[in-house]
């Protein structure tokens, strides 16, 4: 068998969708495991929806999610490049290719020029509308001579190109997810292949395209499975061999629609600047629509290419489900290195007036030590702000009504005279003030065990259970703790 090739081939439009990551991601993975080439194709022959700079921003998206690409188009010091033999990767550097074909299509009677003005169609569409018909051309443009239609075009009659699809025809294809399809022509409508403003349509510049870059498997969103058919005859037209289909099940939201924006984010870029890690994202993704064979649940990139294959994908659509994300790219930031999860902090923190540039450079330890305390209790890092935002109020929020009853407890007076007066004693907190407090307070007052633990927890964070209590008093530092000392003798006590 001929080397597997597949591409995925997002218009420059905007941002990448979760879903156009998923689709990517399921082309890579599948090229990895069979060990083919995976291509980056630029579809942007729809010049009204193109967006400055979508480019670099989709290829900068699939780049941080490690989604990465053998051929096609790069960035690279700041500039767009192609890589690869079957170049340009850019649909609208290959305006002279598709003339070459469209042409050889018309000779060949598979084509014809159609001069219909927009009023026209849309009147004819109205028309059938109106009984009940489903809209589609009427072919009045098919018999024109093609000599008559050249002169008229000479004579600078604006014209587009309609393929010639034969009447009463069976077209068959063989779908990896859905099986055999099968659709007749008179479902079908005749697709203009090529604009007036000279571009191709999608259907005409997919099929030129995956035939000469040999691209062998089509991955793609199940909205396209209608237009297959048109695809599958110009492959038959041309005399080339058909590749193989794969339509992917849509990425669905909760309440099991097609994820949008309306509904939250859909964006990669969303995703990425909230704090998610772009391997867990990968994970989750896969998990959309695929099904490993066992139960596992976290996978690493390789382990992914190693187990995937189509056979495996639902027909119907994957549940975008946010809780089962942050699940699992919580798993992720509690594996990962609390300097790794501090500089993706740093941002947010920044952002929401905690720390300054000055802080970064002058106590990079403190903040640090503050993200070590809240990292594992992160779902994403962008989370960081809600989680340390009690180091930076002097009042105590007691969280339920069991810092409550704890804070009440009879001992606390006593326990929080003696807090104060060892920090009375120091110029300032360190490791072995934070790390020896506890037996201090223990010998000082006889008090010990939850009765000593959890209301000195309760005063300084307002919380029952928590992190490490030498990190949190380290971070607080002895100015904030006498604060809080005191804003509970004064308010809860």
């Amino acid at each position: 068998m001929s080397e597997v090739r597949v591409r995925f081939a997002p218009s420059p439009t905007g941002y990448l969708h979760i879903g156009g990551l998923r689709t990517a991601l399921y082309d890579y993975l599948f090229a990895k495991n069979k060990g083919g080439k995976y291509v980056l194709r630029i579809e942007d022959t729809d010049r009204t929806r193109y967006v400055e700079g979508a480019i670099e921003n989709l290829i900068q998206a699939l780049e941080w999610a490690g989604v990465k690409h053998d051929e096609g188009v790069f960035i690279e010091d700041g500039k767009l490049v192609q890589k690869g033999e079957y170049g340009p990767y850019i649909q609208s550097e290959r305006l002279d290719i598709y003339k070459k074909y469209i042409e050889e299509l018309i000779e060949k009677g598979h084509a014809y020029y159609c001069f219909c003005s927009k009023e026209r169609l849309d009147k004819v569409r109205e028309e059938q509308k109106a009984k009940g018909l489903v809209p589609k051309y009427d072919g009045y443009c098919r018999s024109i001579d093609i000599e008559e239609a050249k002169k008229r075009i000479e004579a600078g009659e604006e014209y587009t190109v309609r393929l010639k699809l034969p009447a009463n025809k069976e077209i068959k294809f063989h779908d990896a997810i859905r099986g055999e399809v099968t659709i007749n022509t008179k479902d079908l409508d005749d697709q203009v292949l090529m604009k007036s403003d000279g571009f191709p349509t999608y259907h005409f510049a997919v099929v030129v395209d995956d035939h000469l870059m040999k691209i062998t498997h089509i991955v793609r969103g199940e909205e396209w499975l209608p237009s297959t058919p048109k695809h599958v005859y110009l492959y038959e037209a041309f005399g080339w061999e058909k590749p193989e289909y794969i339509h992917l099940p849509t990425v669905l939201n909760k309440n099991k629609k097609k994820l949008s924006k309306r509904h939250g984010d859909v964006a990669v870029s969303d995703f990425r600047k909230k704090g998610y890690l772009p391997e867990a994202l990968v994970n989750y993704l896969a998990l959309v629509g695929w099904s490993p064979e066992d139960n596992q649940e976290i996978f690493s990139m390789n382990e992914l290419i190693d187990k995937f294959s189509f056979d495996r994908v639902a027909r119907t659509g994957g549940v975008f489900d946010k809780g089962k994300l942050n699940w699992i790219n919580g798993q992720y930031i509690r594996n990962s290195s609390v300097e790794r999860i501090t500089e993706l902090a740093i941002p947010h923190l920044k952002e929401a007036g905690y720390i300054t540039e000055e802080d970064v450079k002058e106590r990079y330890d403190w903040i640090k030590t503050m993200v070590s305390t809240v990292q594992e209790s992160l779902s994403y890092v962008g989370e960081i702000t809600e989680k340390v935002d009690f180091y930076f109020n002097d009042e105590v929020k007691l969280e339920d009504e069991k810092a409550e009853e704890v804070i009440k407890e009879e001992q606390v007076p006593e326990l929080l005279k003696a807090l104060k007066e060892e920090l009375n004693d120091i110029e300032e907190i360190d490791e072995e003030f934070a790390s020896s407090i506890f037996k201090t307070l223990k010998k000082k007052t006889g008090i010990k065990g939850r009765q000593l633990f959890m209301p000195i927890r309760v005063v300084l964070t307002g919380q029952v259970h928590g992190p490490e209590m030498v990190n949190i008093i380290m971070v607080l530092g002895k100015e904030n703790i006498l604060k809080r000392i005191e804003y509970v003798e004064n308010n809860l006590l």
